[in-house]
């Protein structure tokens, strides 16, 4: 049997407060995404059911099998009568383009129980308890008897076409269908098949679609007389100092090394060269700053801090909950999101013998 899908792309966003069926999601659309299932999962037609935003995103897709571009109506019942009168084919396969990580699997589970039984609905049985609360009192219900309704739903394309032929009005397909023909076939659903609806649910999905970068970063500098020894941007009384071209702040070039590791630019070598004179004796809190906005230029964030600091002297513990502040405050997150540690060789090594310090850190991007 040939396979029709009805991509539902005619919504208003409401409550996600920002149109998240044409807005790109780590470099392709809702609707896009959705697509692709569809057509992977066994659609070979498709028809898009569209307003103003979506059909200019439509209409530059490449779309991989034939299709029509039909508007959608005031209420999704509308929308799905009119994608219906277009659609071509045996089974009709209505899905909303919101829900962009349905699988293939899943749109070709719905689409051979259609064939089968003459309708495939995605549906989740519901494992929590429900109450009803009414009027002061509140009724237990039967959770064997519920389940969450999902799209893609499936159904021959003779019956979904005579349910419509109702008045009746739904927000769920499987609803006018049972009207007409009883109880429908379920297909067991995904939870990663969820709807895009809130702002939270658009952050779940770039979460999933891109999780975060991890860097790693080290550096050493000599101990020498006659220099402040700063590290994690904090002065520390010591008979001697790092040196190095700018402050010479071991702790804070390992942290900016393991950022720009997470946004693959290098290290700091190349973003700040020490043959460069605007950098001589800069402090390494100024060039951290300049690291942090290039996170932000890139709608990114810095979620975690991970440093170890490698001497023998000076005891650092004392510094370390004002040292985790000021990093926190140059990257513009919280201190809670920053980690500073100190160890000792146990005198061996240069750093044990007191000739450098060393650091070390792991930092961990993610978009907003």
């Amino acid at each position: 049997m040939s396979a029709a899908g009805i991509l539902l792309c005619a919504g208003s966003s409401n409550r996600m407060g920002f149109d998240k069926l044409n807005t790109p999601l780590c470099g392709k659309t809702a609707i896009e995404r959705s697509m692709d299932a569809l057509v992977a999962g066994g659609c070979g037609s498709l028809v898009f059911v569209v307003n103003d935003a979506s059909e200019a995103t439509v209409r530059a897709l490449s779309v991989p099998v034939p299709f029509a571009v039909v508007r959608g109506g005031e209420q999704r019942t509308d929308s799905v009568r009119n994608g219906l009168s277009k659609a071509a084919g045996d089974v009709a396969v209505i899905h909303d383009a919101a829900r962009c990580f349905v699988s293939p699997d899943l749109v070709r589970a719905c689409i051979e129980a259609a064939e089968t039984t003459g309708s495939g609905v995605a549906a989740i049985p519901v494992t929590d308890t429900v109450v009803r609360a009414e009027n002061g009192a509140v009724e237990t219900l039967d959770r064997s008897k519920l389940f969450r309704m999902q799209t893609p739903q499936a159904f021959r394309m003779d019956r979904i076409r005579a349910a419509y032929e109702t008045e009746g009005y739904a927000t769920d397909d499987a609803t006018l269908y049972a009207k007409r023909f009883g109880a429908p076939t379920f297909v067991p659903g995904s939870e990663e098949n969820g709807k895009l609806t809130t702002g939270a649910d658009w952050k779940r999905a770039v979460g999933r679609l891109d999780p975060p970068a991890y860097g790693i970063g080290f550096d050493t500098h000599r101990l020498v007389e006659g220099r402040d020894l700063i590290l994690g941007g904090v002065t520390i009384p010591f008979e001697k100092g790092l040196l190095g071209h700018s402050d010479a702040d071991v702790l804070l070039h390992a942290i900016m090394d393991a950022i720009l590791g997470c946004l693959k630019l290098g290290d700091i070598g190349k973003l700040f060269p020490d043959t460069d004179p605007q950098y001589e004796g800069v402090s390494s809190r100024v060039l951290l700053r300049e690291v942090g906005n290039l996170v932000q230029k890139r709608d990114m964030v810095v979620r975690h801090v991970d440093a170890t600091v490698i001497c023998q002297r000076p005891k650092l513990a004392p510094y370390r909950a004002e040292m985790e502040s000021r990093i926190a405050a140059d990257l513009g997150i919280s201190p809670g999101a920053v980690s500073v540690k100190a160890t000792t060789t146990e005198g061996m090594n240069d750093e044990g013998k007191g000739l450098c310090i060393s650091a070390q850190a792991i930092a961990s991007v993610a978009h907003r």
